[in-house]
């Protein structure tokens, strides 16, 4: 009698593994969404929350049924509003290039407005 697992074994356990991932994924998902909900009040997402908590699939199934579409518009525009940011923060950082910066201080120490302890001490900076 062989008592090790056989490939079918493994195969079959990586596909309830999967479908548990799966399911956690999804009820934080929904839980997220709950609470990021602004047009819900505090009972309702108490409500839906206990909901899904002490019945999780029927509650999942209910709110995905009831609210799934305004689901995935919130999801859409966390996305937007992300990628806003994102190109407004970009955008706010100025582009560095360490060989026209460190050009700029040797035209100032040449040109005598910083002095060598000066320069070097920015060039430092620059190099940092």
């Amino acid at each position: 009698m062989d008592d090790g697992f056989s490939l079918w074994d493994v195969l079959v356990s990586m596909l309830w593994f999967g479908l548990l991932m799966t399911w956690i994924w999804m009820i934080i998902a929904i839980l997220s969404d709950i609470f990021r909900d602004r047009d819900l009040s505090g009972a309702s997402k108490a409500l839906w929350a206990a909901f899904i908590v002490l019945i999780p699939w029927l509650g999942a199934l209910c709110y995905i049924f009831a609210r799934g579409d305004s689901m995935n518009q919130r999801s859409h525009q966390a996305a937007l509003d992300n990628q806003a940011r994102m190109r407004e923060y970009v955008g706010a950082v100025p582009a560095s290039n360490v060989a026209e910066e460190l050009r700029g201080l040797t035209e100032l120490r040449d040109s005598g407005v910083l002095t060598p302890a000066e320069y070097d001490a920015a060039k430092a900076k620059v190099l940092a």
